[in-house]
């Protein structure tokens, strides 16, 4: 398998949740899960613990069982189908590796049982080593390796035996901030340079956000939203969306004719909202504006650098606490105490019910 070939002649395949419930007892863990995952996309799915997202994953993996519906992969019916025979890569937080295996041995080990011949599973196993940059790591041991080497391991033994779907569930959240962040890039160029129709599960937003060609935001076994990233961030459909991914700002609104007045601004509304009368708008940091003004009616609380952006907290008459975010060089004059005047940019909002 070379990566070229892989993702020439190895298009990805298309997988298909119909109306999938997972029912214990009186708890719903999925409740009606429609999703259609494009061959050779990657999907992450979003959500707290126990919004179902880990459960769909298993049932695609064949590790659990659906209460009602169906899953589809390549147009064949799962149901009924072991894990084992179903032909998906898994990588969990967990590495997993075997300790008395080499990095190769561990990598090729799925071709073996699979009865792939030596010559053949070894040369396998070399190129995918190489595809995750671990090629000169071969005949090292899993205690020799770090962290982020031994998920590499993991990520490059679920894609050894060439599957038809690979199924990422939480991968890195057993790593520090920095390894987590590199190796998720290098997910998704492994990814796309092998074209394997990828299922991401995570709880950490900006690791979907990033990665993936679409995001599903979970909640309670529903799926709310799936959307392109900058489309779920941009346009929420629904509350749970809104304050759910990223930072929001509950602010007094008056909806009316397709707009709302929010801090004396007039802003859009999204599809969704209040159509008229009082509501909570749901506004992004960085549509805020804050400037300094004496004869301002807001004052600033607190100003933190956090690099390149700054998050300013200002308390406004009437409207409680309002968070900016702005690039730091334009907040080097909000120091707390300042007087300031806040407003809303003219970008599409959603307004909730008080």
């Amino acid at each position: 398998m070379t990566s070229s070939a892989a993702a020439t002649h190895t298009p990805g395949v298309e997988v298909v949740f119909e109306s999938v419930t997972r029912h214990y007892g009186a708890v719903h863990a999925l409740d009606g899960l429609d999703l259609r995952i494009a061959p050779g996309e990657m999907v992450a799915l979003l959500g707290p613990s126990g919004c179902g997202k880990t459960t769909a994953l298993r049932i695609l993996a064949g590790l659990e069982t659906a209460t009602s519906g169906r899953v589809l992969v390549g147009g064949r019916d799962m149901t009924g189908i072991p894990a084992n025979k179903r032909d998906m890569g898994m990588v969990f937080q967990a590495y997993s590796l075997f300790p008395h295996m080499t990095v190769l041995e561990n990598v090729a080990f799925g071709l073996k049982m699979r009865g792939v011949g030596a010559r053949e599973r070894e040369a396998r196993a070399a190129e995918v080593l190489e595809l995750v940059g671990l090629g000169a790591q071969r005949t090292r041991y899993a205690h020799q390796l770090s962290g982020g080497q031994q998920q590499r391991v993991a990520l490059a033994r679920a894609l050894a035996i060439e599957p038809s779907v690979l199924l990422l569930d939480e991968p890195l959240s057993a790593l520090d901030a920095k390894v987590r962040a590199q190796l998720r890039d290098e997910i998704r160029r492994v990814q796309l340079e092998v074209g394997r129709t990828t299922l991401f599960v995570t709880h950490d937003q900006e690791e979907a956000l990033a990665i993936a060609d679409r995001v599903g935001v979970m909640n309670a076994g529903r799926l709310e939203q799936i959307a392109r990233p900058e489309e779920l961030y941009n346009t929420p459909r629904t509350q749970f969306v809104a304050e759910f991914v990223g930072l929001t700002n509950r602010l007094p609104a008056i909806a009316k004719a397709g707009s709302a007045r929010v801090l004396d601004s007039t802003v859009p509304l999204l599809e969704g909202s209040v159509g008229s009368g009082p509501g909570l708008a749901l506004v992004r940091p960085e549509a805020v504006s804050v400037t300094p003004d004496p004869q301002g009616t807001g004052n600033v609380v607190s100003h933190s650098f956090l690099g390149s952006l700054s998050r300013v907290v200002v308390a406004v008459e009437g409207n409680g606490s309002v968070i900016a975010q702005a690039p730091s060089a334009t907040t080097a004059a909000l120091a707390p105490g300042t007087r300031v005047t806040v407003a809303v940019a003219p970008t599409p909002v959603l307004v909730v019910p008080v």
